[in-house]
């Protein structure tokens, strides 16, 4: 056991590269539109790049270091009995967190080959392998001792036994996704075995009605739509839609309430409530099925539900969720700063769910949500040197309010861990955002410099992007066929260059949008298109080596929020671009009275120190002098302590 373990701390160590490891595409055909596989994109961007690397480098080395100090490891070794011992750690979903760190190391292997973390990752797997037990059952605090729970809320008991915290199946859920993303990343089905035979276990558990209990915490049914993809096991489908399908029907069972969203069917929910990452990872599940077996009902409920999130519940940063009480959704407009909580968490499962809507419905409001999450929400809970974390993304900090789980600074590490993990696993997967296929069209909905090639049912085309979005407005567009072939190019016109911040009226910009937001062109010369469903339609005969020229205003701009959400009445936040802004105490000596009242321009700068590879904005007044300094929300945090604001008295 030391000598295995020794081993892991020598892996942490160095992670060098290596050989390259064959990769598998599983994607979900049922879908009319396809998201081109993060692993076909390739990065030569200065923004994501950068910070994909830092992941891969910095944030996974350091989460699996993490895991070994604190148990997280030794539980599976004891529940194997290959060690002697209580339950490591506070929290009964303390196995996720290695799973969702293999998750993100899988995903890092189909870009950047690295023989020696490929390594290190087959001798967790075989640590994994020991704490399954003999009918596929993996949960290990359970194994270990079921009459000791290692969380005081969470009550022990017998396998399935108080499933509304146990988090069996939030641990098999996770368990899945990152089994996938191993058996896709290197082709080996060891880590799948192992989620295979839980799988199994679970429909002889919960398949045909023999069980009506439902998960605590979802995102099993995600994960048992990913081995479906795989195998094409229809009982993991049915399982994926009968955890769902028998959700709050009082009529089954005894129900949890809203902080689970056990309160109605989903079918019957409009309204987002409850504990935000469990709802998300809901709702992304429900877009599945609504899929997956064509169900009306389904759609109905997401496309309310979205429509209640968007409009009246989310932060102009893209996060969710606003109370620290339950990490839970508030009230309609209820949107505080300073107490807000935006799991990090939550705006990656944002970011999940606003994409399957996106293949469904194929709209660009879908994307425009995403992508505020993603240059805001997300990376905010990583400080830039890729091993600090925020849990909760407020929106003010006064140096008073303890919001990160006890801290005003980042945290290298928490008890209950999910956020850094969740950013592991995440991280690597964005190149797949960038592009889309249906039968006819390619869709640009992310300006990331890059490269891939996809395949429509006509033509192979190559497709490139240059830009230094979003820095810059500029994106060139290479477009190139084999062949000469007519088909669809949709490249996405962000809300933000359309007048709207997100979709509804939630938020809006104090005036309008310059008169010629954006010019497109083809090889130089005008180019006509039309416009719909929030892209610029462009079908014409393409020719191998065409280029298109699509450039941005990009203006810094004022944002006012609707006047129900009463704590930003008189108040104004400034985003350029798809980046919100924010001012910092560290830049703003007078920060507590700063002002947009007599700002009459914005100038935008290059940023220096650790903000070198940002743009920062001054407020100038009307002789020229600076009346403040606002810089990127994400970056917020990365300069010691320091006040913090988004919204600014006007």
């Amino acid at each position: 056991m030391k000598k295995a373990l020794f081993f892991i701390s020598m892996c942490l160590c160095s992670l060098l590269t290596g050989c390259h490891s064959a990769g598998t595409d599983v994607p979900n055909p049922e879908y009319a539109i396809v998201g081109v596989p993060f692993n076909k994109v390739q990065l030569s961007d200065q923004f994501w790049h950068p910070k994909i690397e830092l992941n891969r480098t910095v944030t996974i080395p350091v989460s699996f270091q993490k895991c070994e100090e604190e148990g997280r490891l030794e539980n599976f070794l004891i529940a194997g009995g290959q060690m002697e011992g209580q339950v490591r750690g506070v929290m009964p979903f303390d196995d996720t967190d290695v799973y969702k760190i293999i998750e993100g190391a899988s995903y890092s292997l189909t870009t950047t080959p690295d023989s020696l973390l490929e390594a290190y990752v087959d001798s967790l797997i075989q640590i994994i392998a020991l704490g399954q037990e003999e009918d596929g059952y993996l949960t290990t605090w359970k194994t270990i001792d079921p009459t000791h729970s290692p969380a005081e809320w969470c009550p022990p008991g017998e396998r399935w036994e108080g499933l509304a915290w146990s988090h069996e199946l939030y641990n098999s859920g996770h368990l899945f996704e990152a089994a996938a993303a191993h058996y896709q990343a290197t082709g080996k089905k060891t880590f799948l075995d192992i989620a295979l035979k839980n799988a199994d276990l679970l429909v002889r558990v919960f398949g045909d009605g023999a069980n009506v209990q439902v998960p605590g915490h979802q995102i099993v049914e995600t994960g048992l739509v990913k081995l479906y993809n795989i195998t094409r096991k229809e009982a993991y489908l049915d399982l994926a839609k009968h955890f769902l399908d028998v959700r709050g029907d009082h009529r089954l069972r005894e129900l949890w309430g809203s902080y689970n969203q056990d309160h109605l069917p989903v079918v019957e929910q409009s309204e987002a409530v409850g504990h935000a990452v469990r709802a998300v990872y809901m709702y992304a599940g429900m877009t599945d099925m609504a899929v997956l077996f064509q169900d009306k009902a389904y759609e109905r409920a997401v496309d309310e539900l979205w429509q209640n999130v968007v409009h009246k519940k989310t932060y102009i940063t893209g996060g969710i969720g606003s109370r620290h009480d339950g990490e839970a959704f508030g009230a309609n407009y209820e949107l505080p700063n300073l107490t807000a909580y935006n799991e990090t968490c939550a705006a990656i499962g944002n970011v999940y769910w606003n994409y399957r809507m996106f293949l469904l419905h194929g709209h660009a409001k879908y994307i425009d949500v995403l992508e505020r999450s993603l240059y805001n929400g997300v990376i905010s809970g990583v400080g830039m040197d890729g091993k600090t974390f925020f849990y909760p993304n407020p929106l003010s900090c006064d140096l008073a309010y303890p919001f990160n789980q006890g801290a005003m600074t980042r945290k290298p590490w928490f008890d209950c861990s999910c956020c850094p993990t969740n950013l592991c696993r995440f991280m690597p997967s964005v190149p797949g955002y960038v592009y889309a296929t249906s039968d006819e069209a390619v869709f640009i909905n992310l300006f990331v410099e890059s490269k891939t090639e996809v395949v429509l049912k006509n033509a192979a085309i190559e497709v490139q992007q240059k830009t230094r979005y979003p820095w810059e407005g500029e994106v060139l567009i290479g477009i190139s066929p084999k062949a000469a072939t007519r088909f669809k190019v949709m490249v996405r016109i962000p809300g933000w260059l359309r007048n709207s911040p997100l979709p509804g009226d939630l938020y809006q910009y104090a005036s309008a949008v310059s008169k010629a937001p954006f010019s497109l062109m083809l090889n130089g010369q005008e180019l006509a298109y039309t416009e719909g469903d929030g892209y610029a339609i462009i079908d014409r005969l393409w020719e191998p080596g065409d280029e298109m020229q699509f450039a941005m205003a990009m203006e810094v701009k004022e944002v006012v929020t609707n006047s129900l959400v009463a704590e930003n009445e008189g108040k104004i936040a400034l985003e350029r671009g798809p980046l919100v802004y924010c001012v910092e105490g560290v830049d703003n000596s007078d920060f507590d009275t700063v002002s947009a009242a007599d700002c009459s321009r914005y100038e935008v700068v290059s940023g220096s120190g650790v903000l070198e590879d940002t743009k920062v904005v001054y407020a100038k007044g009307e002789s020229e002098e600076q009346l403040f300094t606002a810089i990127p929300y994400y970056t917020w945090n990365n300069r010691g302590l320091s006040k913090m604001k988004v919204w600014i008295d006007k």
